[in-house]
């Protein structure tokens, strides 16, 4: 007998993702749960049913020297070399909208033992980590541990698990931390700070404005720290790691692993970001692009999981603190009559909430901040 048009085979079970989306993250134990139980088959939550934005442009792996990659030895005490590091930031964030830093201060072996930390906490057993596990980032609590930001909004579930620090602007009680990463956390958070610093000075000369002009606009006030854990993937051609994105904050600075798996849009073309030992990948938010009147473009990025791994990555994301009722809009020092403001101004909070609403799924928040 023909199977009637919208009428579920009584043989098929009918698919309620939502319902199965409920289910997992009621376990607590992540995606990494999902590996120590057994699982060797992609849960269909996971998988790509239908071609996500710009999935169909080509993927290409960039010769090494071709992404910027900016030594920021000497730049606050040669004056010569500090007009030349801003010319190469100006000039990356130009053509790549990021690039990777070297001689940044922070020692190989802090880059190290933040990796390892963050992949100890990931590998605890689960009834280690349950009590980590929310979905509340208003930093209520001080660390959590979940599995996708946007769980229930997004197109498909990500293949990945994250701990999220929030190490700024409120104080940091080491209590409030596991204690297989609570030192290297708050030690690289110190460290991460200093170089937003930098970088944030840097940025300002970059726009022409005094060297503390961001800083000054709260633009590290808050930051948080996130420590992705990308596991073995069985099917990664059918899954993803993190959707295409840009980031909702002001700064992000990202120290990856050999594994591999981020890519960035350019040119139409999406192309693997390599591993560079010691170096820290750079790139702005939808923050900075905005009161940068353009000027300083949020890049697209994704990440695709492997079946290898796993993929170890910390990204410190800087921005002002959720409640700053700060205004934030095209900066005066910039906009004229030939550049007039592109977006209208709004708060963090309002920022967030249209970031929120897009699920992730490759447009742009901005949009709504549009004035053309």
């Amino acid at each position: 007998m023909a199977r009637v048009a919208g009428v579920a085979s009584a043989n098929v079970p009918q698919y309620d993702r939502k319902a199965e989306i409920k289910a997992f993250d009621e376990t607590k134990a992540g995606v990494k749960g999902l590996l120590d139980a057994g699982v060797t088959q992609l849960p269909r939550i996971f998988i790509k049913e239908q071609p996500q934005l710009l999935d169909h442009l080509t993927v290409e792996e960039e010769p090494l020297s071709n992404i910027p990659i900016i030594d920021l030895h000497g730049g606050n005490n040669d004056a010569k070399r500090r007009k030349e590091t801003v010319r190469e930031i100006s000039d990356a964030f130009k053509s790549w909208g990021l690039f990777q830093i070297v001689n940044h201060g922070i020692p190989h072996s802090m880059l190290d033992e933040i990796r390892e930390s963050v992949k100890r906490f990931h590998e605890l057993d689960t009834d280690m980590k349950k009590p980590y596990y929310s979905r509340d980032y208003r930093g209520n609590k001080k660390f959590i541990f979940n599995c996708n930001f946007f769980l229930e909004e997004g197109p498909v579930t990500n293949w990945r698990d994250t701990l999220v620090a929030f190490m700024a602007p409120d104080p940091v009680d080491p209590q409030d931390f596991p204690e297989v990463c609570e030192d290297t956390i708050i030690q690289y958070s110190k460290e991460v700070t200093r170089l937003g610093h930098t970088l944030f000075e840097l940025l300002s000369e970059v726009l022409g404005l005094p060297p503390n002009y961001l800083k000054d606009m709260d633009f590290a006030e808050q930051l948080m720290v996130m420590g992705h854990y990308y596991p073995p993937c069985p099917v990664p051609e059918k899954a993803i790691g993190i959707n295409n994105h840009t980031d909702n904050d002001v700064l992000t600075i990202l120290l990856q692993d050999h594994i591999g798996g981020l890519q960035v849009l350019h040119h139409d073309k999406w192309v693997e970001v390599p591993y560079v030992p010691g170096a820290l990948v750079v790139n702005t938010g939808d923050l900075l692009q905005l009161v940068s009147n353009d000027k300083l473009k949020s890049v697209v990025h994704r990440v695709q999981p492997k079946k290898v791994g796993p993929r170890i990555s910390v990204a410190a994301f800087f921005r002002p603190a959720p409640d700053n009722p700060r205004l934030l809009g095209p900066i005066k020092e910039i906009v004229s009559e030939n550049n007039p403001p592109v977006y209208r101004a709004c708060t963090t909070k309002e920022h967030t909430a249209a970031y929120v609403a897009t699920g992730q799924d490759g447009t742009s928040a901005l949009d709504k901040f549009k004035l053309r």
